[in-house]
């Protein structure tokens, strides 16, 4: 893996989100979820998240995750998906999302 330096690295905005809706997506290839995660003044944002065998729509409803917001959308089967949910992946394969450990404010960039 190539080094990035500091200043690479503060090009990618991660910031904290909490997911308000959560709904199985179907027409994905691989088995997921799309969610719509409340991330304070900038907004509700959408996103594909491949996280089926671990999570349930109703557990993630309320979740404060950590999401990349300045990628450029992709769409996912038709859906827009405008942010990335940050996971680990785990030996199986299967990822476990990657939270704050305290409530921390809604849209807070990550440092």
């Amino acid at each position: 893996m190539s080094e990035i330096t500091y200043d690479d690295f503060w090009k990618v905005e991660v910031r904290t989100g909490k997911v308000i809706r959560a709904e199985p997506f179907p027409e994905a290839h691989k088995p997921a979820y799309k969610l719509w995660i409340d991330l304070g003044e900038i907004g509700v944002k959408q996103s594909s998240a491949q996280i089926t065998r671990l999570y349930t729509p109703e557990e993630l409803i309320g979740m404060r995750v950590l999401a990349v917001t300045n990628l450029s959308p992709i769409r996912v089967a038709g859906f827009k998906s405008e942010v990335l949910v940050l996971g680990v992946e785990m030996d199986d394969g299967e990822v476990a999302l990657v939270q704050a450990d305290r409530e921390v404010p809604l849209g807070s960039r990550i440092t």
